[in-house]
């Protein structure tokens, strides 16, 4: 069985790469991808400390930041593709207004 500091480690570790991600890169997709990365770094931690846990929460509590992740993730890239469509832009750097 594998010790608990170990998925924490893991999990912290996903966590820093996904803000650095989010902070350093400009492309909204990467943007997207590190969001995901923190989300999993989450749910590691939910799974591993649900191990002690016989009602299984943790478990529960997974499932529905998997599904809010999928469904943020199909929302982000309509928008996306949307903004890309209208403006042809992809960089957050470049997209100054919202305009339809």
């Amino acid at each position: 069985m594998v010790p608990i500091e170990h998925y924490i480690i893991f999990s912290s570790l996903l966590l820093v790469i996904g803000l650095v991600i989010v902070l350093i890169k400009r492309s909204v997709i990467m943007i997207l991808a590190g969001v995901e990365l923190i989300l999993n770094a989450a749910n590691i931690n939910l799974i591993a400390f649900s191990q002690n846990d016989p009602n299984l929460s943790g478990q529960m509590m997974t499932l529905f930041v998997i599904v809010v992740a999928v469904a943020e993730s199909a929302v982000a890239l309509a928008i996306v593709y949307q903004i890309f469509r209208h403006q042809g832009v992809s960089d957050m750097d470049q997209l100054n207004e919202l305009k339809g």
